[in-house]
Parts: structure tokens; C-alpha cells; sequence
């Protein structure tokens, strides 16, 4: 990787120029002021103003010091003051731009307002208020500068940061109680390092110009020192009888702001040829009267989770809309219940409001949402972290999301046990390698030293799971987490998370659209359809013959080893409704083959109908008598 990017700055003439000059500067900056620094400062009265000669290819200044070795000398403290200052507006700029992505959308909005008042001061004026108040001097120029940058940066790191507040990664660290200053460290800046990094260096060489012209003022840099702003401004008075002592310093500042430009285009180049989430609200959405339907599965003693009357509303352009609504249902440990619908039927969304995950301004609610005796609707995001921990692990539904690109696998699936202080390094990552090895990833202790963009999108789904299972979860609620991989994997990751729920009693939740990976792996399936539970009933009663007709439509659809090969699968006309319709009676009657008034007029309510099922329709099928399905 580093190889390919030193090539990438040497692929082209400009790039290859821009290279050359950085690394001469570099050099002169180090060396200069050992070699010529005592020819440049030692005044020599014999040759005052003498024009460009042998001895002295540049001439002298009005102390008979020679001009070339000052402007040499010059190098180190010009470029030193430049980089300074872009360093000083960097960090600052991360303060106020990035690091507000970790404090709540209150802190980011006060901080855009900060931003933007910044940036509309003009950069002279903060100059001559900053040496005004502190006087002139390098430092002071040095701090000016650094001041007059930090708004530019803030709202680039602000711009960046916000692409990746949301991202599963980040609020994965954030579940797992990762301190606000690592993952400021480890998960937000290295993933805004190469643009900023690219930035910083298109902008040396305007900090540069900036200082010199400070310097020229008599603002920056103080006699004896000097750079090259300074020795423009001692050479003016004799431009007209002694031009070649302004001309070098000139020169040089003209030739390290174009080295530096070319250098930041070089780099974005470079980049360019290589191929958060807040604490879900708890406020009702306006114009919402609370739901007061009991749930139709009661709460049991036994059960981990008890999930009853949750709610998810989204605002919007035109109101509010709402995804998920009175879904009910129950884990018992030990237990692996499934949710099964169709895309948008909401039963992500189910998910990630169960584990806190939805963002804000998305609405959360519930008549209760209890996790092992834990009222979670009442946990603020510290308590959550601090009793819960790594007790809940999510899988999610990308991994491509979901994984941190600028760190190491083995970082990844280490860090959640570390940070808790439950094992050292060495016993984490063993662990770590038994995971991926039981997972059926090959090099499994080489691939701890991987990025995730050295993996296959199968690899980094098993990866998630690895991550999931590393901290002994009671409870993991994956969406989706067999997407990506193929039949003999997917069957084998699937046989590994049953076995886990079976040996420690652990529970698990699981999300997908295919009801026939559901019956190969759980207990017990919740149907949903439209936001609603439609039916929670057994795999043996749903392989036997679901009672509401969206379930039993899901599982006629999927292939089995008895169909015709030479017949279409069986297919549900029609399309999910939209949350935004406003729907009556049973939202699926539109698709219903048997459906009546009663269905288009009155919502059918989720009646208990056995002691592990439930249906919500006015006209269920009765039960079909035992058979044998086989599926594929």
C-alpha cells in the first residue's frame, strides 16, 4: 500500500517536480542554517552591496552578508512558521469541527454557529488584533495565522465527520463503551486523514506567503532573526540601487508556495487513484396519542428481552412517518426467535430501536422495552454503556459499513474485551483466532493484521459475527448476517450461533427477508408486514401452515425440493404499502386473495391463539395438519 502511493507521487512530471522541490526544501530546511548560517549573519563591512560575483552568485545586503546564504538560512525558520501554523489550525480546526461529532447535535449546532462567525471576520483583521494584543513577534505571527486557518479546517473536518456520524462502526464503538477520546482518535480522525492531509498541504504555502508578508510588515519575525518575509522587507529601501537582494527572497517564497501547491494536487491525485449515532429520542411524535392495545403475547417470567408496543416515527417534509408500530414480542434465553418480511416491512428498524441504535430526529417509544430486568427506554447513553456493555452485540447488515477501514481486524474484534478490562491482549487475540477459525476463514491469525478492504465481502460478514460473539453477548441481534455468504458458509455460521444459544444460553434476534434460512435456525418466527406483527408462531406450527395469509404467501414462495422445475415460483401481487399511507384496516388486505370489508375498514388486533403463536387477522386459516417440508 505505502509502495503504490510513493509511486503514485513520482507517476507524472508535475507530481514527480512536486516531489523533487518538497524534498529540497526539506533538505535545506535541515541543513542551511549548519552550513551557511555563520556566513549569513556575520556582517562583512569590505563588500557592502556589492551586485552577484563569484564569491557571492547573489551579492550582498547592506551588512555585506551574503545574500544566497540568507536566503538559504531562511529556509528552515520560514518553513518551520508555515507549519506551525497550519499544525496549530489542524488541531484546532479538529476541536471545533470534528470532535463535536462525538458530543450531541446540540454541541455541533453550537459549534457551526462558531464556525461561521469565524470565518466571516476577515484574515488581516485577526492578524493586526492578534499582534496587537500580544505584540509582533514570530510566535505572535505564527499564532495569527493559526487562527486565521482554524475556521477553514473546521468546516472541511465538520463536512468530513458528518459522512461518517451514522456509520455502523462508530456506533458499534460507542455500544461498546469505547471513551469518547479513542474513538476521537482511533475512529474519526483516521478516517478524515487523507483529505485533511491533503489540505494541509495545498495550504503550507499559502500560511507561507501569509508570514512572509507579516514579516515584510514589520509584524513577523524581529531582527537579527530573519526569513524570507523579513529579508524583503530590510532589502526595500535599496530595490531600486541594490534589486538582486530583493529578488532571491522573492523568489524563494514564489518557489515553496508552487512546490507546496503542486505537492497538495499531487497528493489528491494520488487519493484519487486508489481504488454516529445520536441517542435515539424518547419524544413522542407530535400528534401521536400513545398506543394502549395490550400486547397479545404477554411478558413471561423467564423471558431476556420483553419488547411491548414499541413505536419508530421518522419526521418528514409533510409530518411524520411511521415505520413501526405496536410491534410486540419476547426472548427467552437460550432462545433464537426470528423476524421475517419483506423489504420495508420495518423489521430493521425493530432491531436497531431495540438496541438503541436509531438515530436522531428519529422517535422511540414503548409501552416497555425491558432487557434482563433492564427498562432500557430509561438508560442514558453512559448508563447504557456502563450496565449493559457487551451484554447486547449487534450484527449488522453491511460490514462494509460497519468496520472500521483505518484499523486492523485484529483491533476490531480485540478492542470490545480490552477496553472492558476482561482479558489481556494476548488471550483477545487467541480468541479472536479461534472465532475466525470456527467461522471457516482461512489464515485466520494472518487476517488479524488485514484492513477490512483486504477481505472479501463474505470474509468481512464473518467478521462481524466474530466481533458479535467476542464479547459472550446474552443477547445478539443480527440483521441479515448471512447475506453475503454462500450456501456451505451461510449453513455453517448458522449451525455455529445455534450451538453457541444451546451451550451458554445466549439469545439471539435475528433479521431476514428469507424465511427458509428463519425455519433451518429458529424456535419460534415473528411475521411482520406494513410496521405490524402479523403473526409470532412456532417453526413447527409455520411448517405445519401459518394461519394469517401473508405468512402463509412468504412461505409458499420459497423454493423447496419437491417444486416443478418447470413451473414459476409462487409469487404476492402487488407491493408493500408506503409508512406514509394512511391504512384503515389491515394494510394487507390490498394483496389479500380473501379479504372483505371487514379487512379494507377495521385493523385486525394481534389475538393469542396458542400458548407460542399469535395472528392478526380477521380470517385466519385453521390449522393444517403435520407435514414434511423439505428446504433448500
Amino acid at each position: 500500500m505505502l509502495k503504490q502511493r510513493l509511486r503514485a507521487l513520482v507517476s507524472s512530471p508535475t507530481r514527480t517536480l512536486a516531489t523533487c522541490l518538497v524534498l529540497l526544501l526539506v533538505t535545506l530546511a535541515l541543513l542551511g542554517p549548519l552550513l551557511w548560517g555563520g556566513e549569513a549573519r556575520t556582517p562583512d563591512p569590505v563588500h557592502l552591496n556589492e551586485a552577484p560575483s563569484a564569491a557571492h552568485p547573489l551579492g550582498t545586503d547592506n551588512l555585506g552578508r551574503d545574500v544566497l546564504a540568507r536566503v538559504l538560512t531562511a529556509t528552515r525558520p520560514s518553513l518551520v512558521m508555515a507549519l506551525t501554523a497550519t499544525l496549530i489550525a489542524v488541531v484546532l480546526g479538529a476541536l471545533v469541527g470534528a470532535l463535536p461529532v462525538l458530543l450531541g447535535r446540540r454541541v455541533q449546532r453550537v459549534f457551526a454557529a462558531v464556525l461561521t462567525t469565524w470565518m466571516a471576520f476577515p484574515v488581516l483583521l485577526i492578524a493586526l488584533f492578534t499582534t496587537i494584543l500580544l505584540g509582533a513577534g514570530a510566535g505572535t505571527a505564527v499564532l495569527a495565522m493559526g487562527l486565521t486557518m482554524t475556521p477553514v479546517f473546521g468546516r472541511l473536518m465538520q463536512t468530513l465527520t458528518a459522512g461518517i456520524e451514522t456509520s455502523d462502526y462508530l456506533v458499534a464503538a460507542r455500544m461498546l463503551g469505547i471513551s469518547r477520546r479513542r474513538r476521537f482518535l482511533r475512529y474519526v480522525l483516521p478516517n478524515i486523514a487523507e483529505p485533511v492531509l491533503v489540505y494541509v498541504t495545498l495550504n503550507v504555502g499559502g500560511a507561507l506567503l501569509a508570514l512572509s508578508s507579516l514579516s515584510f510588515l514589520g509584524l513577523g519575525v524581529q531582527a537579527p532573526d530573519f526569513d524570507w518575509g523579513r529579508m524583503l522587507g530590510d532589502a526595500l529601501p535599496a530595490v531600486y540601487t541594490s534589486p538582486w537582494t530583493t529578488i532571491a527572497p522573492g523568489a524563494a517564497i514564489v518557489v515553496a508556495g508552487v512546490a507546496f501547491g503542486l505537492a497538495g494536487e499531487a497528493m489528491a491525485g494520488a487519493a484519487r487513484s486508489q481504488d454516529t449515532p445520536v441517542r435515539a429520542a424518547r419524544t413522542p411524535a407530535p400528534g401521536t396519542a400513545p398506543t394502549t392495545t395490550p400486547p397479545a403475547v404477554p411478558d413471561t417470567s423467564d423471558a431476556l428481552l420483553t419488547v411491548e408496543n414499541l413505536r419508530v416515527d421518522y419526521p418528514t417534509g409533510s409530518g411524520w412517518t411511521t415505520p413501526v408500530r405496536d410491534v410486540s414480542l419476547r426472548v427467552r434465553p437460550g432462545e433464537i426467535v426470528g423476524v421475517v418480511g419483506e423489504s420495508g416491512s420495518g423489521k430493521s428498524v425493530t432491531a436497531m430501536a431495540i438496541a438503541r441504535l436509531i438515530s436522531s430526529p428519529g422517535a422511540v417509544r414503548a409501552g416497555r422495552l425491558d432487557f434482563d430486568g433492564i427498562d432500557l427506554a430509561a438508560l442514558s447513553d453512559k448508563e447504557l454503556r456502563t450496565r449493559l456493555g457487551t451484554r447486547v452485540a449487534v450484527v449488522f447488515q453491511d460490514p462494509g459499513t460497519f468496520l472500521n477501514p483505518a484499523l486492523r481486524i485484529g483491533v476490531q474484534l480485540t478492542e470490545g474485551l480490552l477496553n472492558q478490562g476482561r482479558t489481556n491482549a494476548t488471550t483477545a487475540r487467541e480468541k479472536a483466532v479461534h472465532l475466525l477459525r470456527q467461522l471457516r476463514i482461512t489464515g485466520a491469525a494472518s487476517r488479524l493484521a488485514q484492513y477490512p478492504n483486504e477481505l472479501s465481502g463474505g470474509m468481512r460478514q464473518r467478521v462481524l459475527i466474530a466481533t458479535a460473539q467476542m464479547a459472550e453477548a446474552d443477547l445478539i441481534i443480527a440483521d441479515e448476517p448471512t447475506t453475503a455468504l454462500d450456501m456451505t458458509v451461510q449453513h455453517h455460521v448458522l449451525e455455529t450461533l445455534s450451538k453457541r444459544c444451546r451451550e451458554d444460553g445466549s439469545a439471539a434476534l435475528v433479521v431476514s427477508h428469507d424465511i427458509g434460512v428463519l425455519t433451518s435456525l429458529c424456535s419460534r418466527i415473528v411475521v411482520m408486514y406494513a410496521g405490524r406483527v402479523v403473526e409470532e408462531l412456532s417453526v413447527d406450527t409455520l411448517l405445519k401452515g401459518p394461519a394469517h395469509p401473508y405468512s402463509q404467501a412468504l412461505l409458499a414462495s420459497l423454493p423447496t425440493l419437491d417444486s416443478p422445475v418447470d413451473q414459476p415460483l409462487e409469487t404476492i401481487p402487488g407491493h408493500p404499502p408506503h409508512p406514509d399511507e394512511d391504512i384503515t384496516g389491515c394494510a394487507y388486505a390490498a394483496r389479500c386473495p380473501r379479504a372483505r370489508d371487514t379487512c379494507r375498514n377495521d385493523l385486525p388486533r394481534l389475538e393469542k391463539v396458542s400458548a407460542e403463536g399469535a395472528v392478526a387477522c380477521w380470517f385466519p386459516s385453521a390449522p393444517a395438519p403435520a407435514t414434511t417440508r423439505s428446504t433448500s
